[in-house]
């Protein structure tokens, strides 16, 4: 029998051949150099070697565990270990090199260097990562044997011991980082689920009443990460009354999201019952542009000093109502309570109920003017929705990255293109719109029946809404009209239409103004 050293060399895979466990071989093997070279430096002597030495032992190391993942997917992808214990964990965790962290966590365990967890947690983890780090060695012993004899296949012995060092990774991963952080139970995940079908109901309402568009939720817009949990508060309280927002449930039974703001939500979802269909719709409008709207409708009475919103954001959970608010009543149906008490010892007429007319007028003589009551309803919704942001961010970010993916249009296979390009051309030249010669668009008549993309305006030189003139901020943001080329902001380009003789057979967004005269369905 030949030596192992001449074996290893005669039968070694070639560094071009693709197959995986010629790709282990020579990544194992980075691995097997880097830790000799450590092992025979004076880390006192050549600190700065010793560094560079253990930063290239970890990108290695990272390599390794890639292979062996490719390596598990392909030879057992059936029998791996659930990792479902991943969605409790916060966002911020789930990178691509969480299983090299816990490759690196379970040697400094077993060396006695780690600080990160308790020394009591220490104790606990170390048989695990003891166990954890001998299943790796034999991982590599049976794949590095399996790749000099038949790197095309896996034999019985390497499906058992990837098994085995599946499960292992897979336990010591969840039990160190539910030393470090705290993670989810099963029903806080069943509650966060409840919330993305709660957001996701809302943006589908938000597309449908047109104060949101497809093509925001396709690029990502960045208000939208406000947008939407300000919406999703009056779908909650309101369109969708019996779901995750439900007050007639306790706080504790709520998504640790809201149930900080349970006190403020009953508020606020008392005040929003008031509302009109039309003041409704102007409240969204609102908290969608982050600009309250003037309200329509007859002359108000004079103005007077409303309480001011922000009274409103009380502390959590206090049972004492906060004389302030505008709708400082309990849950509709239930009478008494601490301040119902109050106020019939001292001789004064019981709270009515906020859901009856009696209630709701009650609550709008409170106010001197519509806007003061929208501008209330406001000011709360922002101040929570806006509030998760800061405490909840984690939670949040993973809700809205799950929702963008559900509601985000799909990719559209590439169209077959047989006709030649003097088609296209034909095509779109048939396709476009009959467009007149327009005062506000000089030169739009010409560039839509040449096919030729109108004149892009740089976002340097526009710092103000071309229709309503409105000045740009952080929240109001530029958008070009694909159709003029002008800057608008998303007020006054809300619509979206395709232009087939420019190009865009999908719809894209244009002004108010391209729509109604050029891109309308009157000009179809």
């Amino acid at each position: 029998m030949l030596p192992a050293a001449l074996r290893r060399w005669l039968h070694r895979p070639k560094r071009s051949d693709p197959r995986l466990l010629s790709q282990f071989f020579y990544a194992d093997e980075r691995v097997s150099r880097v830790v000799a070279e450590i092992n025979g430096l004076d880390a006192e002597l050549d600190p700065q070697q010793y560094l560079v030495l253990l930063n290239q032992l970890h990108l290695s190391q990272a390599q390794l565990l890639a292979v062996i993942e490719r390596i598990m997917e392909e030879c057992i992808p059936t029998q791996r270990h659930s990792r479902d214990y991943l969605v409790k964990f916060p966002e911020e965790l789930l990178g691509d090199n969480l299983g090299n962290h816990m490759l690196f966590a379970a040697e400094c365990l077993l060396a006695g260097t780690f600080m990160e967890v308790e020394e009591a947690d220490s104790v606990q983890l170390r048989p695990q990562a003891r166990k954890l780090l001998g299943s790796l060695e034999l991982v590599r012993a049976v794949l590095r044997e399996q790749s000099l004899s038949q790197p095309g296949s896996y034999s019985e012995p390497v499906r058992a011991v990837l098994m085995q060092f599946d499960r292992l990774f897979a336990e010591f991963e969840l039990s160190y980082v539910s030393s470090l952080v705290a993670v989810k139970s099963p029903e806080e995940i069943y509650r966060q689920q409840e919330l993305i079908v709660l957001f996701c109901e809302t943006v589908e309402r938000a597309l449908r009443l047109g104060y949101l568009t497809q093509e925001m939720i396709d690029g990502y817009e960045p208000l939208l990460m406000f947008t939407i949990p300000r919406l999703a508060i009056i779908s909650g309280l309101l369109i969708y009354p019996e779901g995750p927002l439900s007050l007639e449930q306790s706080p504790e039974q709520m998504s640790r999201v809201f149930s900080p703001f349970y006190n403020l939500l009953k508020k606020i979802r008392d005040l929003l019952q008031v509302l009109s269909a039309e003041e409704l719709a102007l409240l969204e409008r609102s908290l969608c542009t982050a600009e309250l709207e003037e309200p329509r409708g007859p002359a108000t009475a004079p103005r007077v000093d409303p309480p001011t919103a922000w009274g409103l954001l009380e502390a959590p959970h206090t049972d004492a109502p906060a004389p302030v608010c505008p709708a400082g009543s309990g849950l509709p149906g239930k009478a008494g309570g601490p301040a119902t008490d109050s106020r019939q010892a001292a001789g004064s007429s019981p709270r009515v109920r906020p859901g009856t007319p009696q209630g709701q007028s009650e609550l709008r003589s409170r106010y001197g003017s519509t806007r003061d009551m929208l501008h209330t309803l406001f000011v709360c919704i922002s101040g929570v929705a806006d509030q998760l942001q800061t405490n909840f961010a984690s939670d949040l970010r993973s809700i809205l990255k799950t929702v963008f993916k559900i509601v985000a249009s799909q990719p559209q296979p590439a169209e077959e293109t047989g006709a030649s390009q003097a088609e296209e051309r034909e095509a779109r030249a048939a396709a476009a719109p009959h467009v007149p010669n327009c005062p506000l668009c000089s030169s739009a008549a010409e560039l839509h029946r040449a096919g030729v993309l109108p004149e892009w305006v740089p976002d340097s030189s526009c710092s103000q809404c071309s229709a309503c003139r409105s000045p740009f901020t952080l929240l109001r943001r530029r958008h070009h009209c694909r159709s003029c080329g002008k800057i608008f902001c998303s007020r006054c380009s809300p619509h979206a239409a395709a232009l087939p003789h420019y190009g865009q057979l999908r719809p894209v967004r244009v002004c108010a103004h391209c729509y109604a005269a050029h891109l309308g369905p009157a000009h179809q």
